[in-house]
């Protein structure tokens, strides 16, 4: 045999080695595979997303209400223009949020997102929407920015979606740090000396 049987003392110790090395590699695997399941499942309120607009439109409606906050710290002032909308189920609706850069410099912003009651997640399907991508504004700059979804008509069918009756979508904007390239159009000069022979 080229490995003897461990024993004792060394077999322990041998055990806990692979114990360790085992949890943290399920740490690492953990993340990925939260994101994964959320976004099958909408659980903890993750939306699907779609390249179009559903087939099916229910007579159906449901209320969906839209909500704007800010990380702490974030300069920006961030709101949802029309803070709630009905449409019917499976209808594509549009929704616009305001944000306002009050600084005096450029801030850039990443909106996280989530859906509640979490029983909707899953079917409440995004088709565009501002948050797939950093948003970068300038001093004093004021944007609106649009979200394109619907609610999947499946919801019809879910024993616990088909109740649901009003549906939050809420976005929460946090400060991200400037991309390099607008990074150094804002940083100051290197101050340089002007010597006198």
């Amino acid at each position: 045999m080229i490995f003897p049987r461990l024993q004792g003392p060394h077999r322990t110790l041998v055990q806990l080695v692979a114990l360790v090395a085992t949890m943290a590699s399920l740490s690492f695997a953990a993340v990925p595979f939260y994101d994964w399941f959320c976004r099958v499942t909408g659980f903890g309120g993750t939306t699907g997303v779609a390249a179009a607009g559903s087939d099916k439109i229910l007579d159906q409606t449901v209320r969906i209400r839209f909500d704007a906050s800010l990380e702490a710290g974030m300069p920006w002032e961030f709101r949802a223009v029309e803070p709630v909308m009905s449409l019917r189920i499976g209808e594509t609706g549009l929704a616009f949020y305001e944000a306002y850069n009050p600084t005096n410099r450029p801030v850039a912003g990443t909106a996280s997102y989530n859906v509640f009651p979490y029983a909707a997640g899953g079917y409440f399907i995004k088709i565009a929407c501002f948050c797939f991508q950093e948003q970068i504004l300038q001093p004093g700059e004021r944007v609106t920015m649009p979200v394109s979804f619907y609610v999947d008509p499946e919801i019809a069918d879910d024993p616990e979606g088909r109740f649901v009756r009003e549906i939050t979508l809420s976005y929460t904007f946090h400060e991200t740090p400037l991309p390099e390239p607008q990074a150094a159009l804002t940083s100051p000069a290197p101050a340089t000396s002007d010597a006198v022979n």
